[in-house]
């Protein structure tokens, strides 16, 4: 069983995430950590029953990690070119108890296996040899926490919660299949369009917002 665990803005640099979002919801989402073992930094938000919000991007100060970066941000010239075409909720990320036995049919998918950080690793990530999004984003990204579900509580709560999760997609139907085949608990609703693009509506303390 996959379950819902983040949606992912992937943006350019941190400033232009942090106002995308703030422009889309009226928030402003707090720092979160800076990722040395990857080379990237981010923010994140709660977004209720353990689902949050993160925008994340390449940090220019940061360490080359040695191997690819998740979330597709070797290829800062793709992620600005998403970006400036607005397609800004990229991705998301699903976690899993069993992130062996995913791999084990949808390696192809979903890349390989990395343990997170490198020394003393606590979660386990699913990332393709060349960094990029699986099925170009349409597919989530797999994290396994280990059993560890403390991480959540650290994550600011400024009373945003997810309404609604939508994919737009040229082929909905064998999108539909493959979150069936993995037998996803709250996915997103797929629904046709001439391209990939993801909307997400968000009760906020101003209203319902929406995030794309």
């Amino acid at each position: 069983m996959l379950k819902l665990d983040h949606l992912t803005v992937i943006a350019p640099s941190l400033s232009e995430g942090v106002s995308h979002v703030r422009d889309c919801l009226g928030l402003g989402v707090p720092f979160g950590s800076r990722h040395d073992y990857m080379g990237t930094h981010n923010h994140r938000l709660q977004l209720g029953n353990s689902v949050y919000l993160e925008i994340v991007a390449f940090d220019p100060e940061g360490a080359d990690p040695g191997r690819s970066r998740w979330f597709g941000l070797d290829n800062q010239e793709q992620v600005r070119a998403d970006w400036d075409e607005g397609r800004r909720l990229r991705g998301w990320v699903a976690n899993t108890e069993d992130i062996d036995s995913v791999l084990s049919i949808h390696a192809a998918i979903f890349g390989g296996k990395v343990a997170l950080p490198a020394v003393d690793p606590t979660f386990s990530f699913t990332i393709p040899t060349d960094g990029s999004l699986p099925c170009d984003g349409a597919a989530p990204s797999i994290i396994d926490h280990r059993g560890d579900s403390s991480y959540i509580a650290t994550i600011p709560d400024l009373d945003a919660r997810l309404s609604s999760f939508t994919l737009e997609h040229p082929a909905p139907t064998g999108i539909e299949a493959l979150f069936r085949e993995l037998a996803i608990d709250r996915p997103p609703v797929i629904v046709y369009g001439p391209r990939l693009r993801y909307r997400a509506l968000i009760e906020t303390p101003a209203g319902l917002k929406e995030l794309t």
